[in-house]
């Protein structure tokens, strides 16, 4: 017996369009974040171009690049976490530890270099696996539970550098900072190819379903059989090892074991990742537009230091760009709301939504 058109079927047919519509939706505002974003750098860089003979030079531009990157590979993981829901604000912290280690453990223990960067990588992500536990099984708030291993992670760094930078590097660091592919410094190539394998890993694994799941509804992806926590500790454990990663970058970068760097790396990082889109709600962002979030704000760095602005300048700078892009990450999230509204009010008469 062929089954009847009822309503309840109409209105299985309104939720299904209602959710296309509203994936649409999000679809097009990434894509409008992204443009927009591109216009606001090519954009600011031709007036910089006028303004500064220096901006448009390829020294400069590589500068900006490669500072750019180290800020790139924390704020991969950093998007993980704020894709979750979290914050976690240990990043510059673990980065600093990482960077000593990898460099005072063959300077002070003569441990070969492969080793100590491979320990370098597993204090990143233990202190990774130590934030996601005290979120998820001690309950304690991720701003709480971050600020205290950033407290204790830079704290043990100083103890073991002594509060000063350790030299000199092995000569991996000094390769990995010479080295070029195709006349492009590896360092850049290779912070690429990490955001793109975590731009594959969000859209086309089930673990990135998951996460995007997670901070977007927690309930209803517990209800669907997600384990919540799990996805939670992984994206601390993400965030952990990629500050890690970028420790060796620094490492790099500087020739030396930067005790006393990334002094308020944590708040340029979140800047970066909310200005390319990703929401701190959870459960809205990519890996594409946070790169240009990056780049942008590494842009804003660049040209106030090349137009001689004072440095408390620089600070003032920074935050009316997070304000900015924090005010248009609410507007953006009362926009989807307010279609999701609609949806449901029309699911519930009964009616398949009109597309928006």
């Amino acid at each position: 017996m062929a089954m009847e058109n009822t309503p309840m079927s109409d209105v299985a047919r309104g939720r299904t369009a209602g959710l296309s519509a509203l994936r649409g939706r999000i679809s097009f505002i990434d894509l409008m974040q992204s443009v927009g974003l591109m216009a606001v750098i090519l954009l600011g860089s031709a007036i910089m171009s006028v303004m500064s003979p220096v901006f448009a030079t390829v020294r400069n531009i590589e500068n900006v690049l490669q500072a750019a990157t180290i800020i790139a590979v924390v704020a991969i993981g950093q998007t993980f976490v704020i894709l979750v829901a979290g914050i976690d604000l240990s990043v510059a912290s673990v980065l600093v530890l990482s960077s000593v280690l990898s460099v005072g453990l063959v300077q002070f223990q003569g441990m070969p270099a492969e080793v100590a960067i491979m320990l370098s990588l597993l204090a990143g992500l233990g202190i990774g696996l130590v934030n996601g536990l005290a979120v998820t099984k001690l309950r304690i708030p991720a701003l709480i539970a971050t600020l205290a291993t950033m407290t204790m992670g830079r704290g043990l760094a100083y103890i073991y550098s002594g509060g000063t930078n350790i030299a000199p590097v092995p000569e991996f660091f000094v390769e990995l900072q010479a080295a070029r592919i195709l006349g492009i410094p590896a360092v850049i190539v290779l912070t690429l190819v990490m955001a793109a394998i975590a731009q594959v890993v969000l859209s086309r694994t089930s673990f990135g379903r998951s996460v995007y799941a997670t901070g977007g509804n927690p309930l209803a992806a517990k209800l669907a059989g997600i384990n919540t926590e799990r996805v939670i500790i992984i994206a601390f454990m993400i965030s952990g090892f990629m500050s890690a990663v970028a420790g060796l970058l620094i490492t790099a970068r500087f020739e030396a074991g930067a005790a006393t760097a990334a002094q308020g790396m944590e708040l340029a990082v979140i800047a970066a990742v909310v200005i390319g889109g990703v929401s701190l709600f959870g459960g809205e962002g990519n890996m594409g537009s946070m790169l240009l979030g990056v780049l942008l704000l590494g842009l804003v760095q660049n040209a106030v230091n090349l137009l001689n602005v004072p440095p408390n300048w620089d600070s003032v700078v920074s935050g009316l760009v997070i304000a900015a892009a924090a005010a248009l990450d609410v507007y953006r999230r009362s926009y989807l709301e307010a279609g999701m509204r609609k949806k449901v009010i029309a699911t519930k008469a009964g009616k398949p939504p009109k597309p928006s």
